[in-house]
C-alpha cells in the first residue's frame, strides 16, 4: 500500500516537473543577478571564454580569469576592466593538478572566496587515433575531463560551507552522441557530462540545493578549433555551425535562469534522444544521411595538414 501511494505521489512528481520545464521553455524565465559573485572562467583567453567574461562583467560579476596563455588572458582582462568589472588574471595550465591547487589558494588569498566556476577550457587532438601521439590523447582528456574533478575540489568546499554557488560545465553536444575520427574529444566529453550530472545528484542528496549547476552542451561553435567540420551539404544551413556570441548568450540566460541543462540550438535534443531511442543501425543510417559519419574527416585533414608544414 505504501509503495503504491508512493507511486502515485511520483507520478504527480513527475508531472508537475515537466508541466514546470514546459512552462519554462514557452516563457521567459526569471534571471538571477550575479552581481557581487565572484566568477572563475577557465580558458578565458579563447573566443567563448573572453565572452563569457564580457557578459558576466556586464552583469556586475567579479571574474577570475584562467588561462596557459598569458597574453590573451590579459587581453580578455583588459577588456573586462573596461566594462567596470573587478578582474584577476592568472596564468594557469589546467591539465596540471598541482597547478589548479596552487592558483587556487592564491586566489583565495588575493581575490576571496570563489562562489561561480565555468568549466570552459578545451583542446582537441585533431589526429586520427592511430596517428595521435599520446600526449595529445592524454591533454585532451586531462583538459575537458580531469580539470573538472580538480576545480571542483578546489572550490566546492567553500560553496557548501554557505550552501551558496554556481557550477556550470561547458561541455559540447559530442557528450551526448558521438561521430568518428575524434575519439580523444568524445571520450573527454561524455565523461564531462557524467561528471557534472553525478554531481549534481550529489549535491541535492546532500540537500545542498544553494548550489546550482548548469550543464552546456552546444552544437560546433564556429571558433575555428573545428575548422573544415562539413555535414551533408543540403543541410549545412539548417544546422550551421554555432556563432561564439550567440552560443554563450544562450549559456547565460540558462546559466542565469538556473536552467540545469541546455543543448544549443534545440535540435541537438532530438539526435540526444534518438541515440538512447532507436537501434544502433536506425541511427548509423541517420548519421549516413547526413554525412554525420564524416564530417570530421575534412577537420583532421587540415589538422594534419598544418602538422606537416611544421
Amino acid at each position: 500500500m505504501v509503495v503504491l501511494v508512493e507511486l502515485l505521489l511520483l507520478l504527480l512528481d513527475l508531472t508537475y516537473c515537466i508541466l514546470c520545464a514546459a512552462l519554462q521553455t514557452l516563457l521567459q524565465p526569471r534571471l538571477k543577478s550575479v552581481e557581487g559573485e565572484l566568477c572563475l572562467i577557465t580558458g578565458a583567453g579563447g573566443a567563448l571564454g573572453r565572452l563569457f567574461a564580457l557578459e558576466f562583467a556586464k552583469e556586475g560579476a567579479q571574474l577570475v580569469l584562467w588561462d596557459c596563455n598569458a597574453a590573451a588572458n590579459e587581453h580578455t582582462a583588459r577588456l573586462a576592466r573596461d566594462l567596470g568589472a573587478r578582474v584577476h588574471a592568472y596564468t594557469v595550465d589546467v591539465s596540471k593538478r598541482e597547478d589548479i591547487y596552487a592558483a587556487a589558494d592564491r586566489v583565495r588569498a588575493e581575490a576571496g572566496d570563489v562562489t561561480m566556476v565555468v568549466n570552459n577550457a578545451g583542446v582537441v587532438a585533431g589526429r586520427r587515433l592511430l596517428d595521435c601521439p599520446d600526449e595529445l590523447l592524454e591533454r585532451t582528456l586531462l583538459v575537458n575531463c580531469h580539470a573538472l574533478f580538480w576545480m571542483t575540489k578546489a572550490f566546492l568546499p567553500q560553496m557548501k560551507a554557505r550552501n551558496h554557488g554556481h557550477i556550470v560545465t561547458i561541455a559540447s553536444a559530442l557528450g551526448l552522441f558521438t561521430t568518428s575520427c575524434v575519439e580523444d574529444y568524445c571520450a573527454s566529453k561524455f565523461g564531462a557530462v557524467g561528471f557534472h550530472e553525478s554531481l549534481a545528484h550529489e549535491l541535492q542528496a546532500e540537500n545542498q540545493g544553494g548550489i546550482k549547476t548548469t550543464l552546456v552542451c552546444p552544437y560546433i561553435v564556429d571558433t575555428g578549433m573545428f575548422a573544415g567540420c562539413e555535414i551533408r551539404k543540403e543541410l549545412r544551413s539548417l544546422i550551421p555551425p554555432l556563432e561564439p556570441l550567440y552560443t554563450v548568450q544562450q549559456s547565460m540566460k540558462a546559466i542565469l535562469g538556473e536552467q540545469q541543462m541546455v543543448c544549443i540550438p534545440r535540435l541537438i535534443y532530438i539526435p540526444f534522444l534518438a541515440r538512447v531511442l532507436l537501434p544502433w543501425e536506425a541511427n548509423l543510417a541517420t548519421y549516413r544521411f547526413m554525412g554525420g559519419d564524416k564530417c570530421m574527416l575534412p577537420f583532421i585533414r587540415r589538422a594534419e595538414a598544418k602538422v606537416t608544414s611544421t
